[in-house]
């Protein structure tokens, strides 16, 4: 995602709603008007600075977001601002309770209540994918034209990084599907005969989403993958990666050259 479509989406009211939200407190504590008045202070400036166990919290915050976005596959602005808005919503609620318990349960209710007017946003632009049900039809498909190349996403509903990667895979699949270049995805929650076939381990979220290029019906490439010494090697899921590990635009001019030529218009009789 470049950077001009990350900014039109931070203008969206979900993220700069929750920016405010995840600021709120130091914003409250570092603005004096707002500090003398809600904290009742009189004293000196100093007063409304951060005490030493408001900035171990800030701290140990912190730490949270750099280790869950990391777990989550982050790779762009966006990806870290939406995983780290519940830590740092937390974070502000204990903060503001530790301050004033009637502060704690007021941000609480002011959360739910953005929560369910603002959700998050979701890409509702065009998509061609294929959604498979079973291994069986997915056999069947990745055989019926050994001229077709299938890029498949093996995923599950309730694993972060596969909520990330979906948006992307949908603009890849906008830009790239030909008759010959098809992209499909699998739920292996739903159906974990898949995942076993495929050698893919639910129950690890480091190898979910797993993607694999296949090619006249098998397999040619896949992401995570293992090295020779069965370590997996970690893969982030950005657009920009997935072009250039499974070579889409080459793919996407070979399966262009395949399409059969349109038919040249008869020369009018003179």
């Amino acid at each position: 995602m470049t950077w001009k479509k990350q900014l039109a989406l931070l203008a969206k009211p979900y993220y700069w709603v929750n920016i405010l939200l995840a600021i709120s407190y130091m914003l409250a504590k570092k603005t004096k008007f707002i500090c003398t008045r809600l904290f009742n202070l009189v004293g000196e400036e100093e007063d409304c600075d951060l005490d030493s166990r408001e900035v171990e919290i800030l701290f140990f915050l912190l730490i949270v977001v750099m280790i869950r976005s990391r777990k989550t596959g982050s790779v762009t602005m966006i990806n870290y601002l939406a995983s780290s808005f519940l830590y740092t919503k937390v974070a502000n609620a204990i903060l503001w309770a530790y301050a004033d318990f009637r502060y704690g349960l007021g941000f609480l209710l002011l959360c739910v209540l953005v929560g369910m007017v603002l959700p998050e946003p979701s890409y509702r632009g065009p998509e061609h994918i294929t959604y498979f049900r079973n291994a069986q039809v997915l056999e069947e498909e990745l055989v019926r034209d050994k001229r077709t190349s299938w890029l498949i996403c093996f995923y599950t509903v309730w694993i972060p990084s596969c909520v990330n990667f979906a948006p992307i895979y949908a603009e890849l699949s906008a830009e790239y599907n030909t008759d010959h270049l098809k992209f499909g995805k699998i739920d292996i929650g739903r159906f974990p005969d898949v995942a076993q076939k495929y050698r893919i381990s639910e129950g690890n979220h480091r190898e979910l989403p797993t993607v694999i290029l296949f090619q006249k019906g098998k397999e040619t490439d896949r992401r995570p993958c293992y090295d020779s010494k069965g370590k997996m090697q970690k893969f982030f899921f950005s657009s920009d990666n997935v072009r250039a590990t499974f070579g889409l635009n080459q793919l996407y001019k070979e399966a262009v050259e395949r399409l059969p030529a349109a038919p040249k218009e008869a020369k009018k009789v003179q």
